[in-house]
């Protein structure tokens, strides 16, 4: 079994990090209080809102595990060596939608920095993993749920 290794910057790592203390530290206790109170309710074959609690305290761990999973599998990357001849982690990428004949930017970013407004998408995207070690010229297509988006790589710098 091999490690899939997430590639991230020192920021997008400390975001998670930050999560998950929250996670940990504020949310579950907050949520095991609720159950508490809930309990002390009587009944709990009837008790919604023992139930809801339950079912929050789930999906709060599961979340939980995750962020954990993606930090002990993080890799750190230092973004000042990143190449400009290809597209890599971190990668500011203008690339021309050839059907639409339009220009969009994208920054490939792990998980923790994606933002969407920004167009910061992450580097596991479809999109982005279509765009990783192409190069200026390349085009790219992207299955989409309405067909094929079509790209071509017209620049490529850091962030």
């Amino acid at each position: 079994m091999t490690i899939d290794r997430i590639p991230m910057s020192k920021e997008g790592y400390e975001k998670l990090k930050a999560q998950l203390d929250k996670m940990k530290n504020d949310d579950m206790p907050r949520i095991a209080e609720a159950i508490a109170q809930a309990r002390g309710e009587g009944d709990l074959s009837e008790n919604a809102e023992y139930d809801a609690q339950m079912e929050a305290q789930g999906m709060l761990q599961a979340r939980i595990n995750e962020l954990q999973d993606k930090l002990a599998r993080a890799m750190i990357v230092d973004r000042t060596n990143l190449p400009t001849d290809r597209v890599v982690f971190g990668s500011k990428v203008k690339v021309l939608d050839l059907d639409m004949h339009d220009e969009e930017d994208f920054i490939l970013v792990g998980p923790g920095e994606e933002d969407y407004d920004q167009n910061k998408i992450l580097l596991s995207s479809p999109i982005g993993q279509g765009l990783v070690g192409k190069r200026i010229g390349d085009i790219v297509e992207v299955p989409i749920p309405k067909g094929t988006l079509k790209l071509k790589v017209i620049a490529i710098g850091a962030e």
